[in-house]
């Protein structure tokens, strides 16, 4: 999975958001698209936490005040560490962000 880090909470400009339509239609083409998609900006999120007796809490705001957010992923099927990397360089470039690279379990 490529998460793509931003540091402000606006989207993609114009020449990015094409960069990153060729960037996907490339994964598409070589087989390595899996799922990819953009997230809504750190101030619309909810924490949710289930995990005592009771009813569940809710907050309004992200998990952790912080100046580096999630604000899109891939998810790519690469043969290896190295396949992953590369498209992981390709996707940074894409986006104009940095691109955070973590296998599944």
């Amino acid at each position: 999975m490529m998460s793509v880090v931003d540091v402000g909470t606006g989207t993609a400009s114009a020449s990015e958001a094409a960069a990153i339509d060729g960037f996907n239609a490339r994964l598409r083409a070589e087989g390595a698209w899996v799922l990819a998609g953009g997230l809504a900006s750190p101030g619309t999120a909810r924490v949710v936490d289930a995990t005592g007796p009771g009813e569940a809490l809710v907050t309004q705001g992200p998990f952790a005040e912080t100046t580096e957010h999630v604000a899109g992923f891939w998810v790519v099927d690469a043969p290896d560490e190295e396949a992953a990397l590369e498209l992981a360089v390709d996707g940074s470039r894409a986006c104009g962000r940095k691109v955070e690279l973590r296998a599944f379990l």
